[in-house]
């Protein structure tokens, strides 16, 4: 199966909503394996590895979030597969 690397960034209201581990739940519903972090600067980082079709689920999932988080932007970006084997969260 090929398997594709994604980072992306989210902003908006998204920490202090279980953002991260709706995210880590949403992850294992579409195979995906990675991490998610909050920032520093009030966004949430996630680096994802998954199918191609996958990954656009994922990605659509990320830009409306869970029930409470109001997602305002989504960055994504490329990069080359690292081979998680899990999705974590990261403290």
């Amino acid at each position: 199966m090929e398997k594709i690397h994604k980072e992306v960034i989210v902003r908006g209201l998204v920490q202090g909503v279980s953002f991260r581990a709706y995210a880590r739940r949403e992850a294992a519903k579409l195979g995906i394996t990675g991490t998610v972090k909050n920032q520093a600067d009030g966004s949430v980082a996630i680096v994802a590895e998954g199918s191609p079709a996958n990954m656009e689920s994922f990605i659509a999932w990320s830009r409306k979030g869970p029930l409470m988080a109001s997602v305002e932007q989504v960055e994504v970006s490329d990069g080359p597969v690292k081979g998680y084997d899990e999705f974590m969260i990261i403290r």
